[in-house]
C-alpha cells in the first residue's frame, strides 16, 4: 500500500528558513509526520531523531559531534 504525502502549510516557511540556518528543528506530537515532512522537503539533507537515547546523549554531551 502506497502512502499519500499530505502537503502542509509550513512547507514554504521551512524552505525559506533553510536558506538562512544550517540546522532546523521540527517538534510536535508523535506520529504526526515530522520526519516524513523533512525527508520530503530535504531528501539530500542529513536528519536525526533525538528520540533515540544514544543520539540524544551525544547531542547533549558533545553537540559539535
Amino acid at each position: 500500500m502506497e502512502r499519500t504525502y499530505i502537503k502542509r502549510k509550513v512547507e514554504e516557511t521551512l524552505l525559506e528558513v533553510a536558506k538562512y540556518f544550517p540546522v532546523i528543528i521540527v517538534t510536535g506530537p508523535r506520529q504526526s509526520g515530522k520526519s516524513t515532512l523533512i525527508k520530503h522537503l530535504f531528501p539530500n539533507f542529513e536528519h536525526c531523531s533525538l528520540e533515540d537515547y544514544d543520539v540524544r546523549s551525544v547531542a547533549i554531551d558533545d553537540p559539535k559531534r
